[in-house]
């Protein structure tokens, strides 16, 4: 349509105006070749800025529908598994195996569910702008230990091996604590679920003159170095056969990039396959105390 009603007039109308520059007498041919032309390229613009409209159109609504089908498919899951658990619980009344392994069921699936409506909650504020961060000086020994015992492996004293690694003489983590501590258990979860077997995950706390980094280290498979700037974008996940096992929304590490982002400060990623990998945030050192921070209006994605 595009081609057909935009492109070939402006083609012929072009012609037309430079046909009449050279042809006919000299005033009228020139005004109306200047006439021609500038309807010309006021059409041009036109259909460009159509075509750019349509565009981002289409690639909202595939974005949106990319959207709701992956949101489906993980909230399906967990309530599957609930409803499958509660039938059993129902059938195998006085049985009280079944009914306590029923129970610890239900409960894992729906704290597993709670989660993935929080983080799409949290983002839904971060994508509006609505989500606000009240910065003050924490001490990094409590912020990290707040995490790990938040972190689910360590409270149910499933397979993992973790430890903190702090180095002497640390500032205060001028943060918002709450924010910091979800985005550590996100790395914490991420590196017990792609971790190698036995899990074994390192935190490692260390400052400079200029910021404050903790690192989250664990010995799984690693990443490709190709999929390092990719894992950051919202809904993405690496394609592979460990990845499609392992639940998961996409939104984790682009939730802490845009925590990071709010905090002025940058999280980085060393990996490459086969030997594990390392994320570190780094916080800068030198921020007022009585600062509040809002997030920018959107999360640029690139």
């Amino acid at each position: 349509l595009l081609v057909y009603l935009g492109i070939v007039p402006a083609v012929l109308l072009s012609a037309i105006g430079v046909l009449l520059l050279f042809v006919g007498e000299a005033a009228l041919t020139l005004l109306m070749g200047i006439l021609v032309l500038t309807f010309t390229g006021t059409l041009v613009t036109g259909v460009i800025l159509v075509w750019v409209f349509v565009r981002r159109e289409r690639n909202l609504s595939e974005l949106q529908a990319d959207f709701v089908s992956k949101v489906s498919h993980e909230l399906r899951t967990p309530l599957t598994s609930i409803r499958m658990f509660a039938e059993t619980l129902k059938l195998r009344r006085g049985d009280l195996k079944s009914e306590e392994r029923c129970i610890e069921a239900l409960d894992r699936e729906s704290a597993r569910l709670q989660v993935l409506i929080d983080r799409l909650l949290d983002w839904g504020k971060m994508e509006s702008g609505m989500r606000t961060y009240e910065l003050a000086p924490h001490d990094v020994h409590a912020v990290v230990d707040e995490a790990i015992q938040s972190f689910e492996p360590t409270r149910t004293g499933r397979d993992v091996e973790c430890k903190t690694e702090f180095m002497n003489d640390l500032p205060a983590l001028v943060c918002d604590r709450a924010a910091i501590v979800d985005v550590l258990v996100n790395l914490l979860s991420n590196a017990y679920k792609y971790g190698g077997s036995p899990c074994k995950v390192t935190v490692q706390v260390s400052a400079s003159k200029e910021d404050v980094s903790i690192c989250v280290r664990d010995n799984g498979i690693g990443i490709e170095r190709g999929e390092h700037k990719r894992i950051f974008l919202k809904f993405y996940r690496v394609d592979d056969k460990l990845t499609r096992k392992r639940e998961g929304s996409g939104l984790g590490l682009a939730i802490v990039q845009h925590v990071m982002k709010a905090h002025r400060g940058k999280i980085e990623v060393e990996s490459t396959r086969g030997s594990g990998s390392a994320f570190t945030l780094s916080f800068p050192r030198r921020r007022p105390v009585t600062e509040a921070l809002f997030t920018e209006a959107k999360t640029e994605t690139t």
